[in-house]
């Protein structure tokens, strides 16, 4: 199961240039690759590459990426009120793009954060029309949908 895992993230940090130094993909990866050590070795073993192991991923990576979504949005509204060095809107995003939409409007409720820049707010809702659209390609290309 880390295996599998690592193979899936690097093949994302590869391919997606944001991700490559993005901080807090690290910190996901390294959530993943945890939980899924953990896993296999103290719950159940899971075949390499098998249809319960890219499940078992789907939930870690998800719970995962809106978790390290929301601690992005806290660090970077940490640094706006200090006058820091703040967080590139591209990684933001890019981890909105992940999966972690749902960590980012919750994290944008919270900290009132990014919610009045109308060209941020336009590629957030892009982000998610992307993903629904992604989603249902998906799940029809696997005639999960009709």
């Amino acid at each position: 199961m880390v295996l599998t895992f690592s193979a899936i993230l690097i093949g994302l940090l590869a391919l997606v240039r944001p991700l490559q130094k993005n901080p807090f993909f690290i910190l996901h990866f390294a959530i993943v690759i945890g939980l899924a050590w953990y896993t296999e070795t103290y719950l159940f073993k899971v075949t390499p590459f098998m249809y319960k192991t890219f499940l078992l991923f789907i939930v870690y990576h998800l719970v995962s990426i809106n978790l390290v979504t929301i601690i992005a949005y806290g660090v970077d509204k940490r640094a706006a009120i200090k006058g820091n060095w703040r967080i590139p809107e591209v990684r933001l995003h890019a981890l909105e793009l992940l999966g972690g939409w749902i960590g980012a409007f919750i994290a944008q409720k919270i900290f009132r954060h990014k919610t009045k820049k109308k060209s941020y707010q336009t590629m957030f809702w892009l982000m998610l029309a992307l993903q629904i659209a992604i989603i249902y390609y998906v799940l029809s290309f696997l005639n999960i949908i009709k």
